[in-house]
């Protein structure tokens, strides 16, 4: 098994990623969706952190070499920190807006001058916050390996802004991977499938 399927499978086994086709959740953003992601859940278990730990480790080969890691804020500094800690690597986590009182940073910690940075992100979906964040760290004068994500929705829209933004985007599981391990331990059917795969099209063109 590859560890894209065994992703899928571990955050289906502990509900970091919810199928609900017939009663969608509302997002923050008003979206009705049938699917519901929550990756800070795999901190909470301790066998399954370590896996993917491990499988960030695994997959941050893919990027090279690299002096440091950033955590997008906030979902994605701890699995940063992780593979920071894992690597032993400075850290650094990038806020959404700069803080408001202080020294007003947008970026949290220290990065020695000029480092090749891996942004590290627990979802994405338009691929909005990743690229602000990917923004913000080239424009501290460093240079930007690309962005490791532990799920993607796998939304075009995502995909033609990375590739604008020049960034290479790897993911440890996607949506489509997801709904193959889904139907396998038939916690959804066929139908389903066909409704959830014409939903993504539909939200993420």
């Amino acid at each position: 098994m590859n560890i894209a399927s065994e992703v899928a499978q571990r955050l289906l086994q502990i509900k970091a990623i919810k199928l609900s086709p017939q009663k969608p959740f509302t997002w923050a953003s008003g979206i009705l969706s049938p699917i519901y992601c929550d990756n800070r859940l795999v901190l909470s278990h301790p066998d399954v952190r370590g896996f993917v730990k491990q499988c960030l480790v695994e997959k941050a080969k893919d990027f090279g070499s690299f002096d440091a890691v950033a955590g997008v804020a906030t979902a994605g500094i701890a699995h940063g920190m992780m593979l920071a800690d894992a690597l032993d690597l400075p850290f650094v986590y990038v806020r959404s807006k700069p803080k408001e009182h202080g020294r007003q940073n947008l970026i949290e910690g220290e990065l020695p001058p000029k480092s090749k940075v891996l942004v590290v992100e627990d979802l994405i979906s338009t691929g909005g916050s990743s690229l602000q964040a990917v923004d913000a760290v080239r424009d501290s004068g460093h240079q930007v390996v690309g962005v490791l994500a532990i799920f993607s929705y796998n939304f075009d829209k995502a995909i033609h802004a990375f590739e604008n933004a020049g960034c290479h985007l790897e993911t440890l599981s996607n949506y489509d991977i997801l709904l193959r391990e889904a139907l396998a331990i038939k916690y959804i059917n066929l139908n389903d499938v066909d409704m959830l795969t014409t939903w993504r099209k539909k939200t993420g063109s």
